[in-house]
């Protein structure tokens, strides 16, 4: 079963393009993942996160956006954030992320061309939705991202961390 869910992605000369739409959250990061990594796998390494339609981003979105940053940033590439607004791009730099992402270049190729390029993105349809054990191993992911960026979002989230680490073993327990 195909899940169409609110992104779209474009794969264009210097960069894989993919928008994102409505509340960026532990539900729709999932997706991203999934769209991203496809790309990845057929050795992209530049992505443009588009964030104009984006209407907030919890800390599982955010953490998995700094992974891909990371996991690309050895292989030379980069991930952009384009049109954060001024919300999101607060919500990213309050967690230091913008050591991570380029954060709206004023220099990228694409500046000037948004428009454009979003007439040409197509719909990501999700393979299957993640059942509970993938979402749970996901966040925690996410999180454990985050924490190793810096040593204020090692406290910020270590509490959580404890509780997301119990949540992804109970759930793997379940399953073995």
């Amino acid at each position: 079963m195909s899940q169409e869910i609110a992104i779209s992605f474009g794969t264009f000369d210097e960069f894989t393009w993919i928008r994102c739409e409505g509340k960026g959250s532990f539900l729709q990061s999932p997706a991203l993942k999934e769209c991203a990594e496809k790309h990845r796998n057929k050795g992209e390494t530049h992505f443009v996160i588009d964030l104009e339609a984006c209407t907030g981003m919890d800390s599982t979105f955010m953490g998995f956006l700094a992974g891909l940053a990371s996991r690309v940033g050895k292989d030379g590439g980069a991930v952009m954030i384009a049109s954060p607004g001024e919300k999101n791009r607060r919500s990213l730099e309050g967690l230091g992320l913008d050591c991570l992402l380029d954060i709206a270049p004023d220099d990228a190729s694409w500046v000037g061309k948004e428009e454009e390029i979003r007439g040409k993105l197509t719909p990501f349809r999700l393979n299957r939705l993640p059942d509970i054990k993938d979402r749970a191993q996901h966040v925690l992911e996410s999180h454990q991202t985050l924490a190793a960026t810096s040593d204020d979002n090692a406290k910020r989230f270590a509490t959580v961390l404890q509780v997301l680490e119990q949540d992804a073993a109970k759930h793997s327990d379940k399953e073995s």
